[in-house]
């Protein structure tokens, strides 16, 4: 198939809005955390990003408040602002035979390694994986809009992911991200 090389916010906009609508499941314990590994770990491919609450200070960065990593039914929102990072999570992030697919990767796995230093293996840059179907756009935004016909919604960025509960819109928001990820790789390698 043949993609578009770049969009523009005049055609992206023009898309239909799509959002996760399956399972999501917000991880906030330890218990919570295995379980939700003992499930991950039998995948192949998951849809991966990060969120940091937003600093509008010069020079200061947050630690990463949530992990949420996504199958095509599934989204785990793993909240890193209260679990930390546990080990079992770890192992999924150090697996070589599992793909984490996500946009501006290499950020987020800095950011995961301040609660946990791991080294990571089977990431995939989405970004540098569309190149080799002639595109260049870059953001997630935009490879939705090319490769799956639709765009996500980024309203939720900037909000406090480390609010004590993450509000219906923040979860379906990370779900989305992860999610999207996950369908955007899923459709390429189907090439």
């Amino acid at each position: 198939m043949d993609y578009k090389e770049d969009i523009s916010r005049e055609e992206l906009n023009l898309l239909p809005i799509k959002a996760f609508d399956k399972e999501i499941v917000v991880v906030e314990s330890l218990e919570a955390a295995v379980e939700a590994a003992q499930y991950l770990k039998t995948q192949t491919v998951l849809g991966f990003d990060t969120e940091t609450k937003p600093c509008f200070l010069k020079g200061k960065r947050n630690n990463v408040a949530l992990l949420q990593l996504a199958t095509e039914d599934r989204a785990f929102l793993i909240r890193c602002c209260k679990v930390g990072l546990p080990e079992e999570i770890v192992e999924i992030l150090a697996d070589e035979n599992i793909k984490k697919v996500g946009v501006a990767i290499r950020d987020d796995v800095k950011g995961l390694q301040k609660w946990r230093g791991f080294i990571p293996g089977g990431f995939v840059e989405l970004s540098s994986f569309a190149q080799k179907f002639g595109i260049s756009a870059a953001s997630l935004k935009k490879l939705c809009g090319i490769v799956l016909g639709f765009r996500i919604s980024k309203a939720m960025q900037l909000s406090n992911w480390e609010d004590d509960t993450l509000k219906p819109k923040q979860q379906v928001y990370g779900a989305t991200d992860a999610w999207a990820g996950f369908k955007i790789y899923q459709k390429l390698t189907e090439e």
